[in-house]
């Protein structure tokens, strides 16, 4: 797994970020969203997947779209993760990231008390199973980021129509559980302003940790 760390690498905040095909300008432009609109110093360390419906799926499931199933070695991957964050406990670490990579963010956080913040921007919430998972399980994160598209759940692909219904449970679900979470709607589809969605996923996040004087 390559890694790539932007930042101050002395910062307090620590955000962890799984990233497919590897992009420096898109990660530039969410680091520089971010700086714009927080005077918090942090250290934004990305690490780049090799099989993105592999590495990141939580378990085994059948192609949803193209003919790729997942591979379901999400605790492969977090535990590559994991290893980042044995370096210093004094650090506050946050996990978030864009997709198929938000719902793993969100999945680690169930998995571990490391993560203060989870910062899920469009996740992949349709995944099969997920919805049951979070019903069964407990999330150890304080602070939880979801967001989507207004247009992503107007879909013909019935499994994946069926995210705006299992985001807005999840919504639910975590305030129930007493959670500090936001459910935020973005406009146009899952494609557009990636890189904007997911900095402002972690700015919600960071400012959550201040109020909270964390």
């Amino acid at each position: 797994m390559d890694v790539f760390e932007y930042g101050n690498c002395t910062a307090r905040t620590v955000l962890l970020q799984p990233v497919g095909e590897y992009d420096p300008e898109s990660i530039e432009n969410e680091i520089a969203v971010i700086r714009k609109n927080s005077a918090e110093d942090f250290r934004l360390t990305a690490f780049r997947v090799c099989d993105w419906n592999r590495d990141l799926s939580p378990w085994k499931a059948p192609a949803v779209f193209g003919g790729e199933d997942f591979g379901g070695r999400a605790a492969d991957t977090l535990g590559e993760i994991m290893k980042y964050c044995a370096e210093d406990r004094t650090k506050i670490y946050c996990i978030g990231g864009y997709s198929l990579a938000g719902l793993f963010a969100l999945w680690a956080a169930y998995q571990t008390d490391c993560f203060r913040g989870v910062a899920a921007a469009s996740p992949s919430m349709w995944f099969p199973g997920f919805p049951d998972f979070m019903r069964e399980h407990e999330i150890q994160s304080r602070h939880v980021y979801l967001s989507l598209g207004n247009k992503e759940e107007k879909t013909r692909n019935p499994v994946l129509a069926a995210v705006g219904k299992q985001i807005r449970a999840a919504y639910v679900l975590l305030g129930e559980q007493n959670t500090d979470c936001i459910l935020e709607w973005n406009e146009g589809n899952h494609f557009k302003d990636a890189a904007l969605r997911t900095a402002k996923a972690f700015l919600w996040v960071m400012k959550r940790q201040q109020c909270a004087g964390e």
